[in-house]
């Protein structure tokens, strides 16, 4: 099997935003000619088709493993061009996808059946909304950009996802989390409302709001927006971001404010230097470390990391972390947490990096960033409400360090969580997973199509093992509590792959199922919208 070059995991970081030097597959045979650009007088909605230039680009998202073939591409960037594109669709009978960032882990805007992709990338604004004390972000908008509009423009910001590459559209209602959430909540949980085009019973696209107001008689489908996923109800055209508990009419008081800077670290223990007993102790270590110091008034909220236990080919495991430098004693609360994951493991872990930035600049670092979008990957998502039991890690320890593989960009990547997360009950919000304390992926990066099957055998196997007890799958119980709707799988609807008897979508949302139930037959009466496992109206 052909890897990726080791240099490249010299930071440690590769699996999380490195630099990966990939090469992407073809896309089939050059087409004849180069059509121009066309744009629609009435709407100014660009068109691509297979002879444009721009097609092969713009057919496919970050995960080249996925390369549709629509018979258009639309890029809008009005509500109202919205609302055309959709009523196009409907009014033809062709299937359509939504792509904001083009971030999705499996085949959803990319399926065969697709034959227009309506691109929200163009829609890209970040305003404030005086009449409704909140922050209106456009779906188009990468998380990277949200960032520096909100803190420049009013020195607040929104605590979600790491990647700065991924946009704001699907990402926020999945439930986006990141390195301040265990401080300040997920995205979801400062979403005061939606702009959305429906297509009703009568096959016509129209423009909703809903919001969170108590009396709004929309509320549903803002709630269904908090963690119900992407491409389930209609197109999320604009959300508004206000905090629950924001006060008065300034901007700055409608959003929480962001770290003035960070303390950032990179330590790494060596493979050549970690046996099965030594691995076991350092996980066991961090698990526990988590289950102690996740709850939503601990002092160790200001502190989120990344556990990165890389295939033994990557030549170490990592553990990437940060810290609110401004929290009482936050250095010395960083220096503690890697001696406690450290303590009794019998390896001195190599420092690679140890540093104080300012919290802007850190919302760029590679330790957190995302994948390259010039890779193939395969993840499977884990909530856990407590340590590691024996057979995961039994299992992880023989999987990474298997000789019949031979990937580093293959690991589990482990994130803190819990915290302030904590605090929303589990139906509050779409998402339910409000007791956990970990949020990891087991999870695979490679170049080349030919490495397809050795890689995504060696997630679904590694993922199937350490769950062996529950199905091949983590079923919500005492130690972990299902999956994360946006790290898709389409095998947990595989009976393979899931012999659980627990439902996919029973994984993702638990008990807030029939309510996301009713609100899809409310919205989306005809069924619309639909992917490989979107929400069934019954």
């Amino acid at each position: 099997m052909k890897t990726m070059k080791r240099r490249i995991f010299l930071s440690g970081t590769a699996a999380a935003g490195g630099a990966f030097a990939a090469t992407a597959a073809g896309v089939g045979t050059a087409v004849a000619a180069e059509a121009p650009r066309t744009t629609s007088e009435a709407t100014g909605t660009i068109t691509v088709g297979p002879q444009d230039r721009r097609y092969s680009d713009l057919r496919r998202g970050t995960n080249q493993r996925w390369v549709g073939s629509p018979e258009q591409i639309r890029l809008a960037t009005t509500t109202e061009e919205v609302v055309q594109v959709v009523q196009e669709a409907v009014d033809s009978g062709k299937r359509l996808a939504v792509r904001s960032g083009g971030h999705c882990y499996e085949d959803f805007t990319t399926h065969k059946d697709i034959s227009i992709v309506l691109d929200l990338s163009r829609m890209d604004d970040v305003s404030y909304d005086t009449h409704r004390r909140a922050f209106a972000v456009q779906p188009g908008m990468p998380l990277g950009r949200v960032y520096e509009s909100l803190y420049k423009g009013w020195g607040v910001y929104l605590p979600a996802g790491n990647c700065p590459s991924v946009a704001a559209g699907g990402h926020i209602q999945g439930g986006g989390y990141g390195s301040m959430s265990r401080r300040d909540g997920l995205a979801v949980d400062h979403v005061y409302g939606i702009e959305i085009v429906v297509v009703g019973a009568d096959k016509k696209a129209r423009v909703v709001t809903a919001t969170r107001e108590q009396d709004d008689p929309n509320r549903d489908l803002w709630w269904a927006h908090t963690g119900g996923g992407g491409g389930n109800f209609g197109v999320v055209t604009r959300y508004w971001l206000r905090s629950a508990d924001a006060t008065g009419s300034d901007p700055a008081d409608q959003l929480p404010t962001p770290p003035r800077e960070v303390w950032l670290s990179e330590i790494a223990w060596p493979w050549a230097d970690l046996n099965e007993a030594r691995f076991t102790r350092l996980m066991w270590n961090h698990g526990e470390w988590h289950a102690r110091n996740s709850a939503p008034d601990s002092p160790y909220t200001a502190l989120f990391s990344q556990l990165k236990t890389f295939h033994k080919s990557a030549g170490a495991v990592v553990l990437d972390s940060l810290v609110d430098a401004g929290a009482p004693g936050a250095e010395r609360m960083l220096k503690s947490y890697i001696d406690a994951v450290s303590a009794g493991v019998g390896v001195k872990p190599q420092v690679r990096q140890y540093r104080r930035i300012p919290w802007l600049h850190a919302t760029q670092w590679p330790g957190f960033t995302g994948p390259d979008p010039t890779i193939r990957f395969k993840g499977k998502s884990v909530y856990a409400k407590r340590t590691y039991t024996d057979t995961q890690i039994n299992a992880a320890y023989r999987h990474l360090t298997r000789d019949d593989f031979d990937n580093p960009g293959a690991l589990l990547m482990i994130a803190s969580y819990g915290g302030v997360v904590n605090k929303v009950a589990e139906d509050a919000t779409a998402v339910p997973q409000r007791d956990s304390v970990l949020k990891y992926q087991v999870v695979s990066l490679w170049n080349d199509a030919a490495d397809d099957k050795a890689n995504i055998s060696w997630v679904r196997t590694c993922y199937r093992d350490m769950f062996a007890e529950t199905g091949g799958v983590p079923v919500p119980n005492d130690t972990t509590d299902g999956c994360f709707i946006n790290y898709a799988d389409v095998d947990l609807s595989d009976p393979l792959w899931n012999t659980s008897g627990v439902a996919w979508h029973d994984l993702y949302y638990k008990n807030n199922y029939p309510r996301l139930q009713k609100v899809k037959a409310a919205w989306d009466p005809t069924g619309f919208f639909q992917h490989a496992q979107s929400i069934s109206a019954s």
